[in-house]
């Protein structure tokens, strides 16, 4: 497999050996360039007010514009001791506000709702503001809350991400100590749209599979690139940290996050953790600053501490009725390898991943303290066991609005303030600083940190919360300085526009979505179809449905692919009567409910359903009656059973059953394809007898399924999760143990198992296998 530096070479070289000119200009903001001679390459903008300094013949940056060379502004010094001399100098103000992350930041802004902002008091449509130009939101809490780390979501193209990043910096430039900007995105890499997780895929990025599609690889290298490719383009875009990737084990099959995830499989898991880090933070030969760190260099904030794939009833934390995390196997430990083996334990000189989130769950009765409090409040989960068992010494960030408050209701999107709901926001801001963490996701807000500080003042006294501030804030610069953003912050959009999706990552993206396809069935060898033939593909009707907002989409009916796409491979026919073979573009079945019903709840019952991986119509008679954990003071404190046994639920998309099986009717004995794209496992028992072949995708791009199918590519990817026999099987396993479900047998004998699949040759046994498959 090739390297970073030959993917790149082939279509960039010329990008970065080209001759650099001394200014650079990005429309609205100016920046000068300066290379020192066997040193670093410095940059600032003339409107931020900084000016240089010459030491020893070389050139440095005055940013706290005091005439004189301070030891955080000295780049021959070593990244500690530059930040520990910052940390030093900086108010409990700035601090706090160095402790803040912000909100989703969309560039240019939404008009209303979520991350809606405004261009000198109006909408962007009705300003005169450029794209890439600073909101009035965004300016007010760099300049009044002392914020300097960002959350963004999606952008316009590469240009305005990379113009948005120099107006950023130079406006940071200019205020307190120059501190830049350190900003972050959640995956934005996968070629099919995902909910929120997604909601950054604008700008033209390398596609790539979901998670769950590289652990399908089953190849740590895979990966490893990945981290690569993603980290230039990242860099080329401004972002500097990662919001991933994701290393819960999936070890409950009904988890909305599971397609996030490596898989439930411990050992493969670690693997790819460790390649996906070693990727990112990695920089190399002249990019490389000391210790692996350097100018492409992105830091990877591992996430979730200590694994939240165990919610009961495979509910999750983002709402209130699925704030606890269950163990009844008395599988925790297991939970935290992927951590400590691998993000904490890499190959690469960066040594372990620079930022860990904890989840929003509570870890249901782990914590030899006592508490049960949601995992970023757990003084035991971050104090105790991920920095004095462990020795985790980066940046420990929690996940976003973890100190708000909660909604109206258990099924309310708000804050998630789990275990502390009777707390004030302060109060909350405090026990997360005694518990350990360092910062704040998703607040713009410096007053409750103050607060909080004030609080500790009156039980410890000034200097212990002094010092445990600029504990913290040394944490947060050394991620800001071993990237070199404070010698040069700034971008070239146009290289940007070079970097990212040039060529040459689009391909190997593509390559590894090939990789991932499984090819599950295949009949009497159905598969390959080399024949330029004559193919059906039936239209998909999709319900409204309500999004991650909580908001209705409306109903429609449509075609899974572009129809000049196949043309390129097979004659389309409308007629299945006309067709030699069909092929059917379903999806995983998508529970209607995340395990909890409003309508239930006013019909006087406890409001918790189940969540179904079937298409059919499930009744769950086999759950249990009495649930594990339960409790929500504030909006259901009467409720302490959250079992949903004999109750039932439908899917959304409970239509891909009927065109799987009205296709089947329609073509009569000629070949039926389907291809499912698998969120999570399902219950493949309604459908595969009729099926004549079945692949499955993890978002991967119909193009590449057309290929395998055609014949051009041979598929080697294998399952990274069990595929449950039935629903009964579901709700017998337990939420915290990996590989504990009979698995779906086919008509052709084989069990759909982790580490099955096929190539056209039969089932697929190689040294992956070998390697992950006895788990």
């Amino acid at each position: 497999m090739e390297t970073l530096q030959q993917v790149m070479k082939k279509t960039l070289f010329w990008a970065f050996t080209a001759w650099i000119p001394l200014v650079g200009y990005s429309q609205e903001t100016v920046y000068v360039r300066i290379e020192n001679k066997g040193g670093a390459t410095i940059a600032y903008s003339p409107s931020s007010g900084v000016k240089l300094l010459t030491v020893d013949g070389l050139q440095f940056k005055d940013l706290n514009k005091n005439g004189q060379l301070d030891a955080y502004e000295d780049w021959r010094l070593s990244t500690e001791k530059r930040a520990a001399d910052l940390a030093a100098r900086m108010t409990v103000e700035q601090i706090a506000g160095l402790m803040l992350y912000s909100v989703h930041q969309s560039i240019p802004a939404q008009e209303s709702g979520f991350g809606a902002g405004s261009y000198k008091g109006k909408s962007f449509s009705d300003s005169d503001a450029k794209a890439w130009e600073l909101t009035d939101q965004q300016k007010q809490f760099m300049r009044e809350d002392k914020l300097r780390h960002f959350l963004i979501t999606n952008v316009q193209n590469p240009e305005t991400a990379a113009k948005w990043n120099n107006e950023m910096q130079a406006f940071l430039e200019s205020l307190d100590w120059g501190i830049p900007g350190n900003t972050s995105s959640d995956p934005r890499h996968a070629a099919t749209g995902d909910t929120e997780f997604n909601a950054g895929s604008g700008g033209s990025l390398s596609l790539w599979p979901r998670e769950t599609g590289l652990a399908a690889s089953f190849d740590p290298a895979v990966v490893r690139q990945f981290g690569e490719i993603a980290s230039a383009e990242y860099r080329a875009l401004g972002i500097t940290t990662a919001l991933s990737p994701q290393i819960d084990l999936a070890t409950d099959p009904r988890w909305f996050r599971l397609s996030m995830t490596f898989g439930e499989s411990t050992r493969l898991t670690t693997d790819l953790a460790r390649a996906y880090v070693d990727g990112f933070q990695s920089s190399e030969g002249k990019d490389e600053i000391k210790d692996g760190w350097g100018y492409k260099s992105v830091n990877a904030m591992v996430k979730h501490w200590p694994g939240g794939g165990s919610g009961e009833g495979g509910r999750d934390a983002h709402w209130a009725y699925g704030k606890y995390a269950v163990y009844p196997s008395e599988n925790f430990e297991e939970h935290l390898k992927p951590f400590t083996q691998g993000a904490f334990r890499l190959e690469g000189k960066t040594q372990e991943a620079s930022a860990v989130m904890p989840y929003y769950t509570i870890s249901h009765n782990q914590a030899t303290d006592g508490t049960n409090v949601g995992n970023g409040f757990s003084s035991y989960m971050l104090s105790d066991l991920l920095r004095k068992t462990y020795g985790y010494e980066g940046v420990i960030c929690t996940d976003w609005l973890i100190t708000s408050n909660e909604g109206e209701s258990v099924g309310s999107f708000a804050g998630k303030p789990w275990g502390t709901e009777t707390l004030s926001v302060a109060e909350r801001h405090y026990q997360v600083i005694k518990a350990g963490a360092d910062q704040f996701g998703g607040n713009n807000d410096k007053v409750p940190v103050l607060e909080a500080y004030q609080m500790g003042v009156k039980e410890y006294g000034e200097p212990y919360m002094r010092k445990r501030f600029e504990a913290s804030a040394v944490r947060l610069l050394k991620n800001i300085f071993r990237l070199g953003l404070f010698e040069n912050p700034y971008l070239d959009s146009q290289e940007s526009a070079r970097i990212v999706g040039n060529p040459a990552f689009v391909s190997a993206g593509y390559e590894a979505q090939l990789k991932s396809t499984v090819l599950l069935k295949n009949k009497q060898h159905t598969l390959p179809i080399r024949e330029r033939r004559k193919v059906f593909i039936p239209e998909i009707y999709r319900q409204a449905s309500k999004n991650w907002w909580n908001q209705w989409t409306a109903p429609r009916l449509e075609y899974p692919l572009d129809t000049a796409l196949v043309q390129r491979y097979y004659e389309l026919a409308t007629d299945p009567a006309q067709a030699d073979f069909a092929i059917v573009f379903v999806s995983s079945p998508q529970s209607e409910n995340g395990g909890y019903s409003q309508d239930d709840r006013r019909a006087g019952r406890n409001g918790y359903v189940p969540i179904s991986l079937q298409y059919n119509p499930y009744t769950a008679t086999t759950a249990r009656e009495q649930s594990i954990a339960a409790g929500d003071p504030v909006t259901d404190p009467m409720i302490m059973n959250r079992s949903y046994k004999d109750k039932s639920t439908r899917t959304e998309n409970a239509a891909d059953l009927d065109v799987l099986l009205k296709t089947r009717s329609m073509m009569g004995d000629k070949p039926v394809v389907a291809v499912v794209d698998l969120n999570n496992p399902m219950i493949f028992s309604e459908f595969e007898k009729e099926m004549d072949a079945i692949l499955a995708r993890f978002g991967s791009s119909a193009q590449s399924i057309l290929d395998i199918i055609s014949g051009k590519y041979e598929p080697s990817g294998l399952l990274p999760l069990q595929m449950p026999a039935n629903m009964e099987v579901v709700e017998k396993q337990y939420e915290d143990k990996a590989f504990d479900m009979e698995c779906h047998k086919d008509t052709e004998g084989n069990y759909y198992d982790f580490a099955f699949g096929l190539n056209w040759n039969g089932i697929i046994k190689d040294k992956r296998t070998e390697k992950y498959g006895n788990n």
